[in-house]
C-alpha cells in the first residue's frame, strides 16, 4: 500500500513489489549545501545524481519518501519525445532551440536505459520499443504523420498494419500503429528507488519525511526549513510536479494536477501470458481518453486510464478500466483483479514541460503531461546543468518565466468538462 494516501488509490502493485532500499531519515540538523533539490521523484533524483557526480554538495528534501508521487505510481512506460510533434517545437522555439529540445526529448528513453545499466538498477527493464496503437483511421493518419516527421530527424519508426499490430499485442482491437524503437517499459517505483540509491552512493544527501516548509532568500543565498531542520544553499531546484504546493508563490498555478488510475490482475496463466502482449510491450492508444496497458514481471496485466477527483467518480473510472481490458482482451474476461491505485500527473497549458527560471538562483522543472519517466529523467540532467552554471541559452531545453494558468482555481471543473466532452466525442466517433 502507498503510505499516507487515500485508500481508494493506495493499493499499488508497484509498492507491493518494491525493492528494499536505503531508509532516508528526516532532516534533523542545520546543514549547508551547494544545491538543494525539493522533491524526490524522477526529475529531482536525476538532478541530484547528475549534480553529485559533478562534485556538487547536493541535498534532496522529500515530503514523503523517494518515488512517493507520480514517479512511483505511473505505468512505467518509457516514452521518448515531446507530446507535440517535432515540427511544432521548431515553429514555436526556433530552429536551434527547437532542435535541442527535439534531440533531448528523443534521447530521453536512451538516457533512462543508460542510467539503469550504469547504476545496476533492478527495475524489470524492457527496452522493447513503444507501440502507439490506432483505434481508427484518423488516429492512424496522425501516427503516420509523426513517424514521417521523426524520420526527417533520423529516427525510423516502423508503421504497423492491422495484422502486425495484432501479432505484437495479442488483440484485434486496433487497425494499425507505429513502434518507436527508443522506448520500452520499467518498474517505475524500483527505478525511482534505484535512482535514489545511486544518488546517495554518489554523495547526495537525501532526506525523507522532510517537507520544505519555508524558503527565505537574502544576499547570502537561501535558507530552507523543515519541521526539524534547515539547509542553507546557494541554489534551489524545485521538482514537485503535480504535488506542488505554495512554497514558491504562483508555481502551483502553472500546472493542472490530473489523476491517473491503474488496475492490475493476478498473475496470468502461461497460456494467457503467451497470448497477451507476447512481446512484453507497453502500448498506448490514440483515443482522446487515452488508455495504456502492459504486463509486469510476474505476468499480471495492468490497464491505465484517466482518473477523477472524487471517490465516487474514481470508483467508476476503475471499473471502466477493467471493462476496457475485457473489451480489448476478451481472453481476460474471467481473470481476477488484485490491485487498483492512482496518483496525479501535472499537465501544462501548452503541453510542453516547463523549465521556469524563478530568479535569484531558483529554478523549477515540472509539467510532464504523462510522459514523466523519460522526460523527467532528461529534465533532471538539464536542471543539473543549470545548477552548475551552464547559461540558459546553452541548455537543452528552453527556459521560460513563470506563467500562471488563468482561472486556475476552477481547474477541476475544467478537467471534468473536458473529460465529458472527450467521452461524448469518442461515443459519436465509434
Amino acid at each position: 500500500m502507498i503510505q499516507n494516501e487515500d485508500p481508494i488509490i493506495a493499493n499499488s502493485l508497484w509498492s507491493a513489489t518494491a525493492n528494499p532500499t536505503s531508509y532516508f531519515l528526516p532532516l534533523s540538523d542545520n546543514i549547508e549545501a551547494d544545491v538543494v533539490v525539493i522533491g524526490a521523484g524522477f526529475s529531482g533524483l536525476s538532478t541530484a545524481l547528475h549534480l553529485a557526480q559533478a562534485g556538487q554538495r547536493v541535498v534532496v528534501l522529500e515530503a514523503q519518501t523517494p518515488g512517493w508521487g507520480a514517479s512511483g505510481r505511473n505505468g512505467g512506460q518509457v516514452n521518448p519525445g515531446l507530446i507535440q510533434d517535432p515540427n511544432h517545437a521548431i515553429s514555436k522555439f526556433g530552429s536551434e532551440m527547437g532542435w535541442r529540445m527535439i534531440k533531448m526529448s528523443g534521447d530521453a528513453g536512451r538516457l533512462v536505459f543508460e542510467l539503469i545499466a550504469k547504476n545496476d538498477i533492478q527495475c524489470d527493464v524492457r527496452p522493447v520499443g513503444w507501440i502507439r496503437a490506432a483505434h481508427n483511421d484518423a488516429g492512424l493518419k496522425g501516427l503516420v504523420r509523426i513517424a514521417k516527421q521523426w524520420a526527417a530527424y533520423g529516427i525510423e519508426m516502423e508503421v504497423l498494419d492491422k495484422a502486425k499490430i495484432a501479432d505484437l499485442l495479442g488483440t484485434g482491437a486496433y487497425i494499425g500503429g507505429i513502434i518507436d524503437p527508443r522506448g520500452g517499459n520499467i518498474h517505475p517505483l524500483n527505478y525511482a528507488l534505484g535512482l535514489a540509491d545511486a544518488a546517495h552512493r554518489a554523495g547526495a544527501k537525501i532526506f525523507g519525511h522532510s517537507k520544505a516548509e519555508t524558503l527565505i532568500s537574502n544576499a547570502d543565498g537561501h535558507r530552507i526549513t523543515t519541521s526539524s531542520g534547515s539547509v542553507r544553499t546557494a541554489k534551489v531546484v524545485v521538482c514537485t510536479n503535480a504535488y506542488t504546493g505554495d512554497l514558491i508563490p504562483g508555481l502551483r498555478q502553472t500546472v493542472v494536477p490530473i489523476r491517473s488510475i491503474q488496475v492490475a490482475t493476478v498473475p496470468m496463466s502461461d497460456n494467457l501470458r503467451s497470448s497477451v502482449l507476447p512481446g512484453l510491450h507497453a502500448p498506448s492508444d490514440t483515443r482522446r481518453l487515452l488508455s495504456y496497458f502492459r504486463t509486469d514481471a510476474h505476468g499480471r496485466f495492468l490497464m491505465g486510464a484517466r482518473g477523477a477527483y472524487s471517490e465516487a467518480a474514481t470508483k467508476v473510472r476503475l471499473a471502466e478500466a477493467r471493462k476496457m481490458t475485457r473489451d480489448i482482451f476478451p481472453q481476460l474476461n474471467d481473470i481476477k483483479w488484485e490491485y487498483e491505485w492512482g496518483g496525479f500527473v501535472a499537465a501544462t497549458a501548452d503541453h510542453y514541460p516547463h523549465l521556469n527560471d524563478l530568479g535569484n538562483g531558483i529554478v523549477a522543472g515540472l509539467g510532464y503531461n504523462g510522459r514523466g519517466v523519460a522526460m523527467a529523467t532528461a529534465m533532471g540532467k538539464v536542471l543539473a546543468d543549470w545548477a552548475i552554471g551552464v547559461p540558459a541559452g546553452e541548455l537543452d531545453f528552453v527556459v521560460t518565466p513563470l506563467r500562471r494558468i488563468p482561472f486556475h482555481g476552477l481547474h477541476r471543473l475544467g478537467v471534468a468538462a473536458t473529460l465529458a466532452r472527450y467521452k461524448l466525442m469518442e461515443k459519436i466517433a465509434s
